[in-house]
């Protein structure tokens, strides 16, 4: 499974191309926190306030991405612009709320900042936010009129990303502000599918107390269950089970305990047969999960439930 993610940008490619050397010097100071330096060389009046690296880089973005709030307010007191977007999209706020730096967030707020500007693949602010767990910045975002449903061009919402990242509190609070807890990404994937692959028992708890579908499949036809079978992730299967999940085969033709015996987990194996998954069933292969593996525990188990079955 592939996670998209909304990828950091490395401290060291914020830096001036070609530029000049003075301007190469307030690049370092904004990236640094050297106010005084800063200072002096946009007081010098040689170097603009909104100068850019070859990538659309402004001092604002650099001094936000690293949160010196010092430096943020010394661009902008001087007139930075606080709305101009890199090459990528991004502006001085995406990078503040990327990072966690909610004083920064706060201040441009106060200086005219706007959430809805867009990163080449759908990216907002929120969504970085969210999606690297920055609690208090999604809330400061949310007052500050961050749309709730903001989605990156496959699809994926603020709570997706949350999930993925196994970010409680987060989730907690995109759900209490009105986020949907089944909104998929275009190939089918749901929050509550992401957190189960991720192994994060305590969202997917969360999420199907607050409604999430249990069998909600992928367009693969796969669903939360069989990918926690699969991946062997027991504690998120007990928190599945309790909602009642479909045991037997699915859309893609296989079931939870064909995945389960194929990969070898054996408590996982015990779990869905427990639970009353029928190893009688054949998958669109007409294959039964005994003739999935040679691990003579797991056999035993599926041999047992096959005897107490026909008795």
């Amino acid at each position: 499974m592939e996670q998209h993610f909304l990828p950091r940008v490395p401290c060291s490619q914020l830096k001036p191309l070609k530029e000049t050397p003075l301007a190469n010097a307030a690049f370092w100071a904004a990236r640094r926190g050297n106010l005084a330096l800063l200072r002096l060389l946009l007081n010098s009046g040689r170097v603009d306030v909104d100068c850019r690296d070859s990538h659309g880089t402004t001092l604002l973005m650099v001094a936000s991405y690293a949160g010196h709030i010092d430096c943020v307010k010394e661009l902008v007191l001087q007139g930075a612009d606080i709305n101009l977007q890199r090459e990528s999209g991004t502006t001085a706020l995406f990078f503040a709320a990327q990072q966690g730096h909610n004083d920064v967030v706060r201040f441009l707020f106060e200086f005219g900042a706007s959430t809805e500007f867009r990163t080449k693949d759908g990216g907002t602010a929120l969504l970085a936010a969210s999606q690297y767990g920055h609690m208090r910045v999604v809330e400061t975002l949310l007052k500050h009129g961050a749309n709730i449903h903001d989605q990156l061009y496959d699809g994926a919402t603020a709570l997706f990303l949350a999930a993925q990242g196994g970010y409680l509190d987060v989730i907690r609070l995109l759900l209490s502000s009105g986020a949907k807890v089944n909104q998929p990404r275009q190939d089918g994937t749901a929050p509550l599918w992401i957190a189960s692959q991720m192994g994060h028992s305590e969202v997917v708890r969360v999420m199907l107390l607050r409604g999430a579908d249990r069998d909600a499949a992928r367009n693969d036809g796969t669903t939360a269950l069989l990918k926690a079978a699969n991946k062997g992730y027991n504690d998120v299967i007990k928190e599945l089970l309790k909602f009642s999940p479909t045991l037997g085969i699915l859309k893609n033709g296989t079931s939870a305990l064909h995945a389960a015996v194929l990969s070898g987990n054996i408590k996982t194996v015990r779990l869905l047969l427990e639970a009353g998954a029928d190893p009688a069933l054949r998958n669109k292969a007409n294959e039964l999960p005994a003739e999935l593996t040679k691990n003579e525990h797991i056999l035993r188990l599926l041999r047992s439930k096959e005897g107490h079955r026909k008795s």
